[in-house]
């Protein structure tokens, strides 16, 4: 439960299913009128995880597939859990938002049933589809209308290791789960815009790149922007989670890093973010997108943000890195504290090895720590088999690859940041904020660690007018309710007492 004031006059009670590629929640989100309000003082998001759950990704029927039945099952549980504190607290939920991670799909039939369990993005069958496609489409007609940088699992290419789409829709993963709850099927913009089918400039999709790769031109729903409401539960879904069938289903901004940034509580127009979790996303937000040569070269992506803004940022590699090592760590019996693995870190001189976080080498899961070795080898540099050694050279290539990502951002943007903005779960890691603080020389302001919940609630919020305004003053509510931590770039103390 993330810690925020108890407002004193309520706003509205919304539901966020928040998911991501290692685990899932279900999330009960106030928005309440702070005690300084009738001074005009701004609203409060106030966050109560009422379900958790794993995800992750299985062998199962020849690929790594998501087991989506499941995690439905999970949804539907966490929905009957927050409509049960509900009606506790004498109230009913407003809404339910959705947003997960980006890229896959699962394919429904015209019955709305889905063929299969989905691919995850991990699976290694779109690397061989890569050339096919780029055969048929010039990777740089591609990026001239998309603006999406290349990664080898970007929609597109999985679709095109599809053997037969007719009479098929794809459907992405949170667009799947609104299906589920209520019979519509939709595309939320933002995470349309991550498929490599969506016109960057246009905010629809790019009908004229389907038939040169031969989809049908009705393979994905007709878009969804945020704030807009998808429809209302199936009776069946009503009855079994025990919300009103008239509860709402609300589009958000669906990929969850559309939401982690509307959450980012910046108050001035030119900051740079970082949406730290298991992946790094790095950039900055603008009005428009960056479709240059250079963009291209230097591997940028041009996604759809809230309220039709572009978030300009490029893939770093992220914490997936740490967990896999302590994942690999636990098999062999060695399980410290991550504040423990920290302030050993932390107390090792500066200078060690780097690799390079986002090498594909680190994309499937395995013995991660063998492979970070084998990378900083590779760089003429020899890591010992240490645990804190390896968790330095990992937090110290993470903030270079920041550094570095958000030096090339403001250059081809022609846009300076004034400050660097670290949310979710990154945010709470201490030595990663400092050394970044360092390595990027701009103040780091850490939180909130719940970002994309709480997009995820104000865009619900403001849909149904207990919020208004733009960005900015949905950030602001953000700002007045998050503890947020500020490192500066010329303190050299690096505490780590905070966890991953």
């Amino acid at each position: 439960m993330s810690t925020v004031p108890t407002a004193s006059v309520d706003g509205g009670l919304f539901a966020a299913v928040d998911i991501g590629a290692s685990s899932g929640r279900v999330i009960l989100g106030r928005i309440s009128t702070g005690a300084d309000a009738a001074d005009g003082g701004p609203a409060r998001a106030t966050l109560d995880v009422v379900h958790r759950f794993p995800n992750a990704v299985a062998q199962s029927d020849g690929g790594l597939r998501w087991d989506f039945d499941a995690l439905f099952a999970e949804v539907l549980t966490g929905l009957a859990a927050a409509g049960t504190a509900a009606t506790e607290q004498g109230e009913t939920i407003m809404s339910i938002g959705i947003d997960t991670w980006a890229v896959d799909y699962g394919l429904v039939n015209k019955a709305g049933e889905l063929t299969a369990q989905p691919y995850s993005y991990r699976d290694e069958r779109s690397r061989a589809a890569v050339a096919r496609v780029h055969g048929k489409l010039d990777p740089a007609r591609l990026y001239a209308t998309t603006g999406l940088q290349f990664l080898q699992f970007n929609t597109l290419y999985q679709l095109a290791t599809e053997p037969d789409l007719g009479g098929l829709q794809a459907l992405l993963i949170p667009d799947l789960i609104a299906f589920r709850l209520t019979g519509q099927r939709r595309t939320e913009a933002t995470n349309a815009s991550t498929t490599g089918l969506f016109d960057a400039v246009a905010g629809e999709w790019a009908i004229e790149l389907f038939g040169p790769l031969g989809l049908p031109k009705d393979l994905f729903p007709p878009l969804i922007q945020p704030g807009e409401t998808l429809g209302t539960l199936l009776p069946g879904i009503a009855e079994r989670t025990g919300l009103p069938a008239a509860t709402k289903v609300v589009a958000v901004g669906s990929h969850d890093t559309a939401s982690a940034v509307a959450a980012v509580p910046a108050e001035q127009e030119n900051f740079a973010y970082i949406s730290s979790g298991t992946w790094s996303l790095v950039g900055l937000e603008l009005n428009s997108p960056v479709l240059t040569k250079a963009s291209r070269a230097a591997n940028f992506t041009n996604e759809r943000g809230v309220d039709g803004t572009t978030r300009y940022l490029r893939n770093v590699g992220g914490l997936w890195l740490l967990s896999e090592c302590q994942r690999t760590w636990a098999e062999g019996g060695y399980r410290p504290a991550i504040g423990d693995l920290l302030e050993a870190a932390a107390a090792l001189p500066s200078g060690g090895p780097r690799i390079n976080p986002d090498d594909p080498a680190f994309i499937a899961p395995d013995n991660m720590p063998d492979r970070i070795r084998a990378a900083a080898r590779n760089t003429g540099a020899v890591l010992p088999d240490d645990p804190a050694a390896t968790v330095r050279c990992i937090l110290d290539s993470l903030a270079a690859g920041y550094a570095r990502t958000i030096a090339d951002a403001e250059r081809l943007a022609g846009v300076a940041a004034d400050v660097v903005h670290i949310v979710g779960g990154g945010s709470q890691n201490a030595l990663l904020c400092r050394l970044t603080a360092q390595a990027t020389g701009r103040p780091v302001i850490a939180g909130p660690v719940e970002a994309t919940a709480l997009g995820n609630v104000l865009i619900q919020a403001r849909a149904a007018g207990v919020a208004n305004g733009g960005l900015r003053q949905l950030r602001r509510i953000v700002g007045a309710g998050t503890s947020l931590c500020r490192y500066e770039p010329l303190d050299l103390t690096l505490n780590a007492s905070a966890t991953n």
